[in-house]
């Protein structure tokens, strides 16, 4: 569903723009809302969420899903968490769909979905444990990383229930916000993925956006 936001970018106390690649690693905190703009279109961000009280308790797809009779997310969906709790709700959104289950692109997964050859090719798994090394005050490890979110990806469920990955339906200057229900870590890696039609074979930066 395509809703628009109200808020104005000049009012928002943080804005950061992540370079293609790279990640973003940050507490919201509950009540403020954070927007991920799509700067120059088609480009994939893969979020993950947890709670900034017990990151033990995260995004939950399995719960998400369930709680909201459909795999896709967009303006009204409340991600909730591993324990049951909602945790953001999705307040605006001009994209319209965001995918929940295809995962992040790692080493391992390149080589099966591509060649043999793309193993050493950078991926989100790579940023995301980059984040949690670099970042030891949020007390998390490479075990914490699990269900995530492909904010802006495309990724049809087929009539016999399969995934397929297709090009991108974001463009420039679209976005996805979130008003955070608790404290929340967020951990964005921007998706350097070359070989995903979903990021345009072209991956590009994203901007975040933080308001009180």
């Amino acid at each position: 569903m395509i809703k628009e936001s109200t808020l104005s970018p000049d009012a928002a106390t943080v804005r950061e723009v992540v370079p293609a690649g790279d990640y973003w690693m940050h507490v919201v905190r509950k009540g403020q809302t954070f927007r991920i703009l799509d700067l120059k279109g088609n480009q994939a961000a893969d979020t993950l969420f947890y709670s900034a009280a017990d990151p033990a308790e995260r995004y939950s797809a399995i719960d998400t899903i369930m709680a909201q009779g459909n795999v896709y997310l967009t303006a009204g969906t409340v991600l909730m968490s591993s324990e049951g709790n909602p945790m953001l709700t999705i307040t605006a959104d001009t994209c319209g769909r965001h995918d929940t289950l295809g995962g992040a692109c790692a080493t391992e997964s390149n080589t099966v979905r591509y060649a043999l050859e793309k193993k050493c090719m950078h991926a989100c798994r790579d940023s995301w444990m980059r984040a949690v090394a670099e970042h030891e005050e949020f007390g998390l490890t490479k075990r914490d990383i699990t269900h995530n979110i492909n904010f802006f990806m495309n990724v049809p469920v087929t009539p016999d229930g399969g995934l397929t990955f297709a090009d991108g339906i974001s463009d420039a200057g679209k976005y996805v916000e979130m008003r955070a229900e608790m404290d929340v870590i967020v951990l964005i890696s921007n998706c350097p993925q070359l070989n995903n039609p979903c990021n345009a074979y072209d991956p590009t930066p994203i901007e975040v956006l933080i308001w009180d």
